[in-house]
């Protein structure tokens, strides 16, 4: 009973050795999946999304993955009426970011409100929340990205960015949150 114990114990040595030196290399594991590449503007013009990709399977999260194709998106410019990665409104990047994942979404704020379930418990990745911020009711929308922040495409001094829902500004202005995954 003792020699299998003994020939463990050289595995059981460099099993640990191994496992200890990946808590070492300072190696940041990625939070999300990675994104589909932006969609390159045609020659001499405007770039315009490519085809609609359809769903991914069974079993995928597609929150995350939808999340990791806007936080792709970080930088790009606010543009009035934006809707393709030269430039985004709020709604524009909105429905950009989910449709490039297959998921078809109306193009305005308000349209949006109305769109999916009203989520009335936590906030997942991928819900979308909505603000007042230039009038009454929902007038401006960003997708949640997990924990208190969410990525949307700001004002026009602004870039799509991250922000947190908890910051003055947000929490203040927040006016409800919809699931439309």
């Amino acid at each position: 009973m003792g020699r299998p114990a003994l020939r463990l114990l050289p595995w059981l040595a460099a099993a640990s050795a191994a496992l200890a030196g990946c808590a070492t290399t300072g190696a940041t594991p990625a939070p999300f999946p990675g994104p589909a590449p932006p969609v390159a503007a045609p020659a001499g013009g405007i770039p315009t999304p490519g085809p609609a990709k359809p769903p991914p399977a069974a079993g995928a999260d597609l929150g995350y993955i939808v999340t990791g194709t806007a936080l792709a998106l970080r930088g790009t410019p606010y543009r009035n009426g934006g809707h393709d990665p030269s430039g985004f409104d709020c709604s524009g990047f909105v429905t950009y970011v989910f449709g490039h994942n297959g998921v078809a979404l109306p193009r305005t704020v308000s349209e949006l409100y109305r769109a999916g379930k009203q989520v009335n418990g936590a906030i997942e990745p991928g819900d979308l929340v909505f603000f007042t911020t230039v009038a009454p009711g929902a007038s401006h929308v960003g997708i949640a990205i997990g924990g208190d922040e969410f990525v949307h495409a700001p004002s026009s001094t602004g870039e799509v960015r991250v922000e947190r829902l908890g910051a003055a500004y947000w929490s203040t202005r927040f006016v409800g949150a919809r699931r439309v995954l």
